[in-house]
């Protein structure tokens, strides 16, 4: 290649790469509002984010893969825990992790009732922007027999057997139910333990201080993912104010689903 045809090249190389460089920012920019819903971006969202930059979350918790890895990403985490946990949770981390039971603890970040309100709202508009399954990395939790990747290949079910499709769903986010409950006995994350939930389920139905509708161990089981505050077992983390803090997924997820969650529950004698 002589000189001439070096710089020339290097000349159109350059242009070429420029312009498409240019058009990708450009259509980039275009999509930016579509994809993190902008018109979302509501008063208390903003706050949100102020009082997240203020007490420095990001110095331990990363979003959309940016920030620290001292604890979890929390991208998706208001989809995945819900209002009620988040505001339990933020009023006081202890009640849910300790250093002793999980080799971390989270300081009181101390927020008031309306900063505490301001970054779920904030939180809850992160969980909804289209970020294109970023971050891959998975999120490990306590309790669960490996690590389930939240960003990554959704669990497929290796049958249409209801039971089959419904323990893919479980481990699917959203609706996430493996991020609040364990399955292994005596482990507890957020709600309680799963394991032999079909056998407790036929215990507590026909106990006298069961107060649901529910006659047969699926049919609580399914009140339990309907209506979750139809009957809250005992436990210092499970409910707030009498109320369970696990958000009832009747919108969430479709009759065929919610069957398909039942039957696989079911089978935990």
């Amino acid at each position: 290649m002589t000189k001439r045809q070096t710089r020339l090249f290097f000349a159109w190389g350059t242009t070429v790469f420029s312009v498409i460089f240019i058009a990708m920012t450009i259509h980039s920019h275009t999509q930016f509002p579509t994809l993190t819903h902008e018109q979302a971006l509501t008063v208390p969202v903003v706050a949100g984010k102020h009082v997240w930059h203020r007490k420095n979350c990001i110095n331990c918790h990363t979003l959309l893969g940016e920030g620290a890895y001292y604890a979890p990403d929390l991208t998706k985490i208001a989809q995945q825990r819900g209002d009620a946990y988040l505001r339990q949770f933020l009023k006081d981390p202890s009640r849910y992790y300790s250093e002793e039971r999980h080799r971390r603890v989270m300081p009181n970040p101390n927020l008031s009732d309306q900063q505490i309100s301001d970054v779920i709202a904030f939180l809850t508009w992160v969980s909804h922007i289209d970020n294109q399954k970023w971050p891959p990395r998975p999120i490990l939790v306590s309790g669960t027999p490996q690590a389930v990747s939240l960003g990554g290949p959704q669990p497929r079910a290796t049958s249409a057997d209801p039971v089959a499709m419904g323990e893919a769903l479980f481990r699917q986010s959203p609706p996430a139910c493996f991020s609040c409950h364990s399955i292994q006995e005596g482990v507890v994350l957020v709600g309680p333990s799963l394991a032999g939930v079909g056998t407790r389920a036929a215990k507590t139905v026909a106990s006298p201080n069961y107060k649901g509708s529910a006659r047969t161990p699926e049919d609580y089981i399914r009140e339990s993912i309907l209506h979750p505050s139809a009957y809250v077992l005992p436990g210092p983390t499970f409910s707030a104010g009498g109320q369970s803090i696990m958000p009832p997924y009747g919108d969430a997820l479709k009759p065929e689903q919610i069957d398909q969650l039942v039957a696989y529950l079911a089978t935990f004698k």
